[in-house]
C-alpha cells in the first residue's frame, strides 16, 4: 500500500493508514498458544483421519459402491478386477444369443427399461436379461451398451488418438485404411484395447 501511495496510484489524502487507528495493545500482542481444548480437538481429528477405513473395507461392508456409468474405463476395471466391464460382457452375450434382429444397435429401447438396467448395473448387480421385459424390448440392451460408451469420460478410442484415427479413416485406399486403423488400434491403452 505504501508503495502504491509513493508511486501515485492513490492520492494520499484519500487513504487513511490503518496503523494510525490500530490500538497499541493489539500491535504488541503475542499470538496465544493453542488452548488445551483446541489441542484435544486437533488430536481427535488427526486420530479420526488416520483410523478411516480403506476403500476396500467400505466396499466389503456395502457402504461404498463404485460407479459403472460415467467412470473412467481404466479406473473402473482396476476397481472391479475385471478385464472387460461386466455391463458390456453381459449385454453382448445376451445380444449374441437373442439379439439377431433388424437394427439392434440402430433402434432405441424403452427409456424406463434402459434406466432400470442401468440402475441394476450401477448397484453392482448383474440383472437377469432373460426376463420377459428385456426379451420383449431387446433394443434396450443395445441402447444400454451405447449409453455406457457415450458416458465414458475418455472415449473408447481416446481423445489422445483422435487425430490418428481421423487420419487413418481418410486414407486413400481400403488396404491403406485397414493398415493405418490396425496400427492406431495397437496404440490404445490396454483397457481400451481389450
Amino acid at each position: 500500500l505504501l508503495f502504491l501511495l509513493q508511486v501515485g496510484f492513490f492520492p494520499s489524502e484519500c487513504v487513511e493508514l490503518i496503523n494510525d487507528k490500530v490500538p497499541q495493545s493489539v500491535t504488541n500482542s503475542v499470538p496465544k498458544p493453542v488452548s488445551k481444548k483446541h489441542g484435544k480437538l486437533i488430536t481427535f481429528l488427526r486420530t479420526f483421519m488416520k483410523s478411516r477405513p480403506t476403500k476396500q473395507k467400505l466396499k466389503q461392508r456395502g457402504i461404498l459402491k463404485e460407479r459403472v456409468f460415467g467412470c473412467d474405463l481404466g479406473e473402473h476395471l482396476l476397481n472391479s478386477g475385471h478385464d472387460v466391464p461386466q455391463v458390456l460382457k453381459s449385454c453382448t452375450e445376451f445380444i449374441e444369443k437373442h439379439g439377431i434382429v433388424d437394427g439392434i444397435y440402430r433402434l432405441s429401447g424403452i427409456a424406463s427399461n434402459i434406466q432400470k438396467l442401468r440402475h441394476e448395473f450401477d448397484s453392482e448387480q448383474i440383472p437377469d436379461l432373460t426376463k420377459d421385459i428385456y426379451i420383449q424390448d431387446i433394443h434396450c440392451v443395445g441402447s444400454l451398451c451405447k449409453l455406457y460408451f457415450r458416458e465414458l469420460p475418455n472415449p473408447l478410442l481416446t481423445y489422445q488418438l483422435y487425430e490418428k484415427f481421423s487420419d487413418a479413416v481418410s486414407a486413400a485406399t481400403d488396404e491403406e485404411r485397414l493398415v493405418k486403423i490396425h496400427d492406431v488400434i495397437q496404440q490404445l491403452p490396454p483397457p481400451h484395447y481389450r
